[in-house]
């Protein structure tokens, strides 16, 4: 006797290559519809991928991605030898009849309702000007370093050797604060570059500034509290403190930048200041010692707390940098922040956080539960890039390249925009600020990234 074959259904489905929708997004829907309208009776055979991807026309690994996700979401079951089909448990509710059916959603068909929050931080990116996702490249990007400079080769070997054989405190359960290693390797860090010691144990791990903003506050202060930030400024503090409550108060930098008597002024009872003393973004002023002390002073007579925001203080080109806050800080009321994105390359998202010896172990204990560690991939990696003497040779060679384009760029300036603007030399960081000549209508703006 024969074997006996089971018929497969027929399936009706039609493709519009001009639609918006994508082909395996139709003919997952269109299978969908015919399961759900009873037109495809359940336990009913499908055909073969690659008889639907020849009548369809169409690629079998397209018709393998629709039929995957329906299997996925439960609508077909796939068994061994057996082929796909529909599923033959669906339950009642899920049949229905087809008016009640429309057709494909057109996410085009108008505006979604959004809140007032989303609004004005819409109309904030617009002020801003944040380029678009995915959007090649612009000239004289702000805050992107010269990738081509990055040793990525030696990169990826650091990252295979940490992740062929990985500790369990790396791949399975991870301290909040993030690899031990490598706060091990930034605090040993700082203290030969930046000039002050801190215990590995305050140095916390995050992913950008605006988690290292957002933690601290979120440990530090009430919501409710308020916070200073420097205006012009880093434009992500607002939403920053904003995710944990706080209210930022901005205040207007002057020709020598923060001023605390401006800031008293503004909101008297602020409870944090938010400032970037060694290089300002983006006009670039150094806060002086009296305003450092000054400042300092504050802190210690209100129990208040100090963000120091060190964004770029690797990059000096003339003159010794001014020791850093948390070098003055006797009273442990400053946190400092810096990043690596601007070092290395931008998608590596690490950062850190160095906290008052007073919040650690409050900071410890509430972190798993307010936020979200930071990705461990690159952190062993970077670990071993700094301890073995690499992160030093990297600016080494990079303040050299970005001081001289700085220098081609002053001379370029020079000679073809002189009565229109004028970029006075920076002895850091990583862009200048253009301002119009005398006579221009021109306003200043950034126009230079060394990177």
């Amino acid at each position: 006797m024969g074997r006996r074959t089971r018929k497969t259904a027929p399936l009706g489905i039609t493709l519009d290559a001009g639609a918006p929708q994508t082909i395996h997004w139709q003919i997952r829907e269109q299978i969908r519809r015919a399961i759900l309208e009873r037109r495809l009776a359940l336990g009913a055979l499908l055909p073969s991928s690659r008889l639907l991807a020849a009548e369809l026309g169409c690629s079998r690994g397209t018709v393998l991605t629709a039929i995957e996700q329906l299997i996925a979401e439960g609508y077909l079951v796939s068994r061994t030898a057996s082929g796909v089909s529909v599923a033959p448990d669906l339950p009642d509710e899920m049949l229905i009849s087809p008016p009640s059916l429309g057709p494909p959603p057109n996410p085009a068909t108008g505006p979604a309702i959004l809140p007032d929050r989303t609004i004005a931080m819409l109309a904030r990116v617009t002020d801003i000007g944040a380029p678009e996702p995915n959007e090649p490249p612009i000239a004289f990007p702000i805050g992107q370093p010269d990738r081509q400079a990055f040793p990525f080769p030696l990169w990826a070997r650091f990252l295979e050797q940490d992740w062929r054989k990985p500790a369990w405190q790396v791949a399975g359960s991870p301290h909040p604060f993030g690899h031990l290693g490598l706060r091990q390797a930034i605090a040993s860090y700082l203290g030969a570059a930046r000039g002050f010691a801190c215990d590995p144990g305050a140095v916390v791990v995050t992913s950008g500034v605006r988690q290292s903003v957002s933690l601290f506050a979120r440990v530090a202060l009430e919501a409710g509290d308020q916070a200073w930030i420097e205006e012009p400024g880093y434009p992500g503090m607002v939403e920053a403190l904003a995710a944990s409550e706080v209210e930022a108060t901005a205040v207007p930098i002057d020709e020598s930048g923060f001023a605390l008597n401006a800031a008293l002024a503004a909101a008297p009872d602020a409870r944090l200041a938010i400032v970037a003393p060694s290089h300002h973004f983006p006009l670039g002023t150094v806060l002086s010692l009296q305003r450092r002390l000054a400042l300092l002073s504050w802190a210690e007579r209100t129990r208040g707390w100090i963000i120091e925001d060190d964004f770029d203080g690797e990059y000096r080109y003339a003159g010794r940098p001014l020791a850093p806050l948390r070098a003055l800080d006797w009273g442990g009321r400053v946190a400092y922040l810096g990043s690596f994105s601007k070092l290395l390359f931008p998608t590596l998202r690490l950062s850190y956080l160095i906290l008052p010896e007073a919040l650690v172990s409050a900071a410890e204990a509430i972190m798993p539960w307010i936020s979200t560690p930071a990705p461990l991939l690159g952190q062993g990696a970077l670990a071993r890039f700094i301890a073995d003497g690499h992160l030093t040779s990297h600016l080494r060679r990079t303040r050299l390249l970005y001081a001289s384009r700085q220098q081609a760029l002053l001379e370029a300036v020079d000679r073809h925009l002189k009565g229109l603007m004028a970029v006075e030399p920076d002895s850091g960081g990583m862009h200048v600020v253009a301002k119009p000549d005398s006579n221009s209508r021109l306003v200043p703006r950034v126009i230079h990234n060394t990177g």
